[in-house]
């Protein structure tokens, strides 16, 4: 019989759930090449290769027969062609715009280990989706909120959840709607560079995020009495400074995020907080031209930096601290134990912080590749994120469970 490819489940699966890969068909212990590929929506080619010997049963099954050296991993990761899938660009990040299409995995058996590898054996597709059946999208256009509203399948209400991400601006669905599979209302803000908000970071009114957060409060489909806050990176610092001062904040999570105010100046009422002091002589620029900011951001502890570090003291909710110990972007251990002494010094409860060592950055849902270098929008160069791939997917797979456990531990136990 002719070799085939079988996936479990066969023809698609949500992009955060394990895919079993078997090939079938194959002569005993037959040496061959998985490559697996993938466009984005720009049409950019993502691939990954791995090299494997079949049982003596003629089978190829992944989560038994481990990567050989020589691939783009090796060892036992039956998950591995897809969590190091790179560009074929350089400095390209794997982002999904379009929630409401798949993306679509080819996954290819060729003969052989060679460079290149032999002829075709089997190939197979597999739809990737984001949206769970029956998760609906609510494009959100009140006063001068833009947003998108995630609700899950049912009559609700449901724990609700703000989610931010970073300074690439506007209005990224993918982390939300994947959420919001596991039962949580979830609602994807944008604060800049979108439709008619700001197209530059230069300063933010805190009474923008105030209307996102008694919208999500007044919602019929959102339970009550408090929401949660997730926020990555810029996206970070910004949920820090709304759990400070606005009301209605339960539990916020905080994904490699800054505890002082980055990048702009943030008002709210009559408080203004001055963003953190950058030294631009502090960033390293490598050969090739990529720059490793982690230096770049002054020390809120002293000086008039002081200023910029955010009273999450004021709080009235839990924390959660996700840290990537490779994070080159910013000193994300730094500002989540830093956050944690302010805490308990003013006599609050002691965050949960989870460290992760060898993971960067860009800490995104499970299965997402690695980026490991991008352009930076500040920066205006590509920048180092940090990471090594196969550390950086297993803290994936790690931080969305605690995240979720977090958020159903906090939002629904009242």
């Amino acid at each position: 019989m002719a070799p085939t490819i079988r996936l479990s489940p066969a023809a698609r699966s949500l992009f955060d759930e394990p895919l079993a890969i078997t090939v079938q068909g194959l002569g005993p212990r037959q040496r061959v090449t998985l490559r697996s590929s993938l466009r984005d929506e720009t049409g950019e080619l993502f691939q990954a290769c791995a090299r494997y010997q079949a049982g003596d049963d003629g089978v190829l099954d992944l989560t038994r027969c481990p990567a050989l050296p020589g691939g783009s991993f090796s060892g036992l990761e039956p998950m591995g062609l897809l969590w190091a899938l790179q560009p074929q660009k350089p400095f390209w990040r794997l982002v999904k715009r379009d929630v409401q299409s798949p993306f679509l995995v080819q996954l290819e058996a060729l003969e052989g280990h060679g460079d290149p590898p032999g002829q075709l054996l089997a190939q197979a597709q597999h739809e990737r989706v984001f949206l769970r059946d029956g998760v609906r999208r609510v494009p959100v256009r009140e006063g001068r909120i833009r947003a998108t509203l995630f609700l899950p399948p049912g009559n609700g209400p449901f724990p609700g959840i703000i989610d931010l991400y970073g300074t690439g601006g506007g209005l990224p669905e993918y982390r939300a709607c994947l959420l919001a599979n596991y039962g949580f209302a979830v609602l994807a803000l944008a604060y800049y560079n979108y439709e008619d908000l700001p197209k530059e970071m230069k300063e933010f009114h805190l009474e923008y995020f105030e209307e996102a957060v008694n919208y999500m409060l007044q919602h019929t489909q959102v339970k009550g009495p408090g929401i949660g806050l997730l926020g990555f990176s810029k996206g970070g610092d910004l949920c820090v400074s709304m759990a400070s001062f606005l009301k209605g904040i339960t539990a916020t999570a905080l994904i490699n995020s800054s505890v002082a105010n980055v990048g702009a100046v943030l008002h709210y009422k009559d408080v203004t907080i001055p963003p953190l002091g950058v030294n631009a002589k502090r960033i390293k620029v490598s050969k090739s031209g990529m720059a490793n900011i982690v230096d770049a951001l002054n020390n809120p502890l002293e000086g008039p930096d002081r200023q910029s570090f955010i009273p999450l003291e004021k709080a009235e909710c839990r924390f959660l601290f996700i840290v990537g110990k490779d994070d080159s972007n910013w000193k994300s251990e730094f500002f989540a134990v830093e956050g944690s002494k302010r805490l308990q010094a003013h006599g609050k409860e002691k965050p949960k912080i989870v460290c992760y060592p060898g993971a960067g950055h860009y800490i995104e849902p499970p299965y997402f590749p690695m980026c490991a270098a991008s352009m930076h929008l500040l920066v205006g160069k590509p920048v180092v994120w940090g990471g090594e791939p196969k550390a950086h997917c297993e803290a994936q797979i790690d931080a969305w469970q605690q995240i979720q456990s977090f958020f159903h531990k906090h939002l629904t136990s009242k």
